[in-house]
């Protein structure tokens, strides 16, 4: 890594995303006595941090009210989907009016801990076949499910059964991944956490700690480079953001444990370390990370890549994190922004232009809810 990263990440104070005791990776901080709880006007600041070069404007709240937010879907003629973990729901806001309308419940969904319904992602082919897909926690593993949408159904009654496309992720209280999306080269991939148990993610035979790589129809993908294994990189703790950029190269951010998160850049068979390795190791056949942070700072989630930068949603850290690429490698040291004025932000999506989706988390049980809690934000940036 060059020195001006690591310069920039000695600057966060070290912190505890999970230790020893097993504590959930993104564990808020507990609010100090008389810290507001929402039930009054926003007690967060607002300023965001102050940057040299990049910039981040929220234009406006696009939805809020909303409980345990955690993917999100923008349609292609409008709209964005958003799913609950705790209640198990797909919703359907009207990105112009706010107006939020529950499509149906997710069958199957046993919500507890970090796990519940997670990351959803449409079908490549979402315009003929209304495919939506989802990754959710059952009474048994963690899941890739696909439904039909059917909007001129009633209310609450417009998603389909789920159609089981893959099983058999490893579920635990932590480290449950969660986070899919569809490549540009038509496969669906998805991270998964080696939940709890580090021994998972060093064992090419399990689907824990790893980033999979699957057909639609959930069989291992062509080219895949364990042949006939979903398994596209291992070695990882718990990945819960997935994005290109426009050479199609893949990032991905991780969890650390007690000193730094990451954000990688994934090569095909490539092994992320853990757990014998947190951030950059000097050990042989390890990839070190991209850019690395203390888990005070970030606890990443949900990323996004816009005109050459990685944007990195950070929960504990309450910031949005920029990343400027200069192909798999930092051009510059992180900067930091909307540091504690929305809380714990879940997911980062690409809205078009140098805009973002950005989704808040402070209803997840680890955050401390402010009025108007949970929001969806659009918010500019450069």
């Amino acid at each position: 890594m060059p020195a001006v990263l690591a310069a920039a990440a000695l600057l966060l104070s070290a912190g505890c995303s999970s230790g020893g005791g097993g504590f959930p990776d993104d564990a808020g901080r507990t609010p100090p006595k008389g810290t507001a709880t929402g039930t009054g006007p926003s007690s967060r600041a607002t300023a965001p941090v102050p940057a040299a070069k990049g910039s981040v404007k929220v234009l406006r709240t696009v939805a809020e009210g909303l409980k345990t937010p955690w993917g999100l879907a923008p349609l292609p003629g409008g709209g964005l989907l958003v799913s609950s973990r705790d209640d198990g729901t797909i919703s359907r806001i009207d990105e112009r009016t706010g107006r939020t309308t529950e499509l149906g419940a997710v069958s199957g969904v046993s919500a507890n801990g970090e796990g519940g319904l997670l990351g959803i992602a449409l079908s490549p082919g979402f315009a003929s076949d209304h495919m939506v897909y989802a990754y959710f926690t059952s009474a048994s593993d963690n899941r890739i499910v696909r439904m039909l949408y059917d909007g001129q159904r009633p209310a609450g009654e417009q998603l389909g059964a789920p159609d089981t496309v893959f099983k058999g992720i490893p579920k635990g209280y932590i480290h449950n991944g969660g986070r899919i999306a569809f490549g540009p080269d038509g496969m669906l991939y998805a991270g998964t956490g080696e939940s709890g148990r580090k021994g998972l993610a060093q064992d090419r035979k399990s689907l824990g700690g790893k980033i999979l790589r699957l057909t639609p129809e959930g069989e291992p993908a062509p080219g895949n480079p364990f042949p006939g294994s979903p398994v596209y990189s291992y070695g990882h703790r718990n990945v819960q953001g997935l994005a290109w950029d426009r050479e199609q190269r893949l990032f991905a951010s991780e969890f650390g444990q007690d000193t730094w998160d990451e954000l990688n850049a994934i090569k095909p068979g490539g092994n992320y370390g853990w757990p014998d390795a947190e951030g950059k190791s000097a050990e042989p056949g390890f990839q070190n990370p991209v850019a690395q942070w203390h888990t005070d700072g970030a606890s990443p989630s949900g990323i996004a890549y816009v005109d050459g930068v990685i944007w990195m949603a950070g929960l504990k850290g309450q910031r949005l994190w920029r990343v400027p690429l200069n192909g798999t490698e930092a051009s510059a040291a992180p900067q930091a922004f909307l540091k504690g004025a929305y809380g714990r932000l879940r997911t980062v999506v690409p809205a078009g232009g140098h805009k973002v989706w950005l989704v808040t988390s402070n209803t997840d049980g680890r955050g401390t809810p402010d009025k108007g809690d949970d929001r969806v934000l659009e918010a500019e940036v450069n």
